[in-house]
């Protein structure tokens, strides 16, 4: 038997981290094609921030935030057949997670792999589904080629160095302060660059010998494009996950076009959820045996009690995270 009402957590007005508030809701009915399920924690994300902070969402977005929980399905929508009651899944929503129970698209739920705990799963959706497309897809990263990592010591970055790594790429990555280029040094990068005291620019065109990269994956825009395009090799791929220095830049279309580089970025949450699940499926058949045999192990920085998502995003808005911060739901009949 379900319960009809849970706990969750939503912004109660726009602003900080303090307008995060514990309320109960009524445990939500999945609807054709989704599932309930029992939530064992839930990860942090950015656009949560944003959520939380009043920036505009996609229609139809829960008030209640999180954007990926790790978990057991206890109730089948009509028409799944997919999932089975109790199954341990990791799954990407629309939003919904911060609470003791969520619906979730049937075909956006991931088997978790026997060797990964429930506790570290729910690191996994939002920076496998951005690291696949924007590292394989748009960025084409291949075996051999250098790919240069801004931000390494997030989530999503220690998540693209150890896919980066297990393709056969050699990884420069940046982070700032020691803390965090001893961690993407136990994470076994190429080079580790911290941003505080150290020119990238420099110190990749010394390494590579003036060859460059052949990949960007950059989370902080502004000036940084420039500098990451003079690094860049022949035929190389720019891709931005955000803007943390600023949307607006300034390009020298020559340098672009004597080196043939592409420029390109894209967003997770507005995707259409075909384009999600089809994500899904190559999640499945590339990035789940990744896991499953430890050759990815989601790096986590802490996890807080549910209760404790305002400490979260603090600790988010102040980079102080190395790796993912997750919220942990405590309740009877989820455990692995």
């Amino acid at each position: 038997m379900l319960p009809e009402m849970m706990k969750a957590v939503i912004a109660h007005q726009p602003g900080g981290p303090e307008v995060l508030t514990m309320v109960d809701r009524a445990v939500p009915q999945p609807g054709a094609g989704e599932v309930l399920i029992r939530v064992s924690h839930a990860g942090v994300n950015r656009p949560d921030i944003m959520q939380r902070s009043g920036m505009p969402v996609p229609p139809g977005t829960s008030e209640v935030l999180g954007l990926e929980v790790s978990g057991v399905v206890a109730e089948l929508g009509e028409g799944v057949d997919s999932l089975n009651l109790g199954t341990p899944v990791m799954a990407l929503l629309n939003g919904g997670g911060y609470a003791e129970y969520c619906v979730a698209r049937a075909e956006l739920c991931l088997p978790v792999p026997a060797a990964l705990p429930l506790a570290l799963a729910a690191g996994v959706p939002e920076a496998a589904f951005t690291v696949w497309h924007n590292l394989f897809e748009l960025g084409r990263l291949t075996p051999g080629e250098t790919v240069l990592i801004h931000g390494a010591a997030s989530g999503v970055g220690s998540f693209a160095i150890q896919s980066a790594q297990a393709c056969g790429a050699r990884v420069i990555a940046t982070a700032g302060g020691a803390a965090k280029i001893a961690a993407l040094q136990r994470l076994g990068v190429w080079r580790a660059i911290d941003r505080h005291s150290q020119d990238f620019v420099a110190l990749i065109q010394d390494e590579t010998q003036g060859h460059g990269v052949d990949v960007v994956l950059d989370n902080v825009g502004g000036d940084y494009v420039a500098r990451n395009l003079s690094v860049m090799a022949q035929g190389g791929r720019h891709v931005s996950l955000s803007f943390m220095r600023g949307a607006k830049i300034e390009l020298d279309l020559q340098l672009v076009m004597r080196k043939g580089l592409s420029l390109t970025s894209s967003t997770l949450r507005p995707k259409p959820a075909a384009e999600k699940a089809r994500l899904a499926e190559c999640l499945r058949k590339h990035i789940l045996p990744l896991l499953a045999a430890g050759k990815i192990i989601p790096t986590l920085h802490q996890t807080l009690p549910l209760a404790q998502a305002a400490e979260a995003h603090r600790i988010l808005e102040a980079n102080a995270n190395i790796g993912k911060v997750l919220l942990a739901i405590d309740q009877p009949g989820v455990s692995r």
